[in-house]
């Protein structure tokens, strides 16, 4: 019955190292890809390629009222645009497409899921 349990205990705590090394790989890769992306961002800002977050979401907020829920900055056909999505007091989820350097609404999308 020892026997038994020390197996068990050995397959389990093996079980849980090679998922706990598995997990940490992609976990450390991704964090070195945020702070590449977010110096990106900070120098695109500081050269003014780009716009604040607080204007962008003035922006958003002024051409579809409602609750921010998830921001993004993507590079799309050579420029930067902001990628705002916003549940309106309806339910409905609107995506905004912003120019980053601008600020114009390029588009406004509705979407079923977010």
């Amino acid at each position: 019955m020892k026997t038994r349990q020390a197996i068990t205990a050995a397959v389990l705590g093996l079980s849980i190292a090679t998922i706990a090394g598995l997990s940490l790989q992609p976990l450390s890769a991704h964090a070195s890809d945020d702070r590449a992306r977010s110096s990106e961002v900070r120098q695109l800002r500081e050269s003014g390629q780009i716009l604040a977050m607080e204007d962008i979401l003035k922006r958003s907020q002024a051409a579809q009222p409602g609750q921010v829920v998830e921001v993004e900055l993507d590079r799309e056909g050579g420029k930067y645009v902001y990628e705002v999505k916003i549940i309106d007091a309806a339910d409905a989820v609107h995506k905004l497409e912003i120019d980053a350097a601008s600020g114009e609404i390029c588009a406004d999308l509705r979407v079923e899921n977010i």
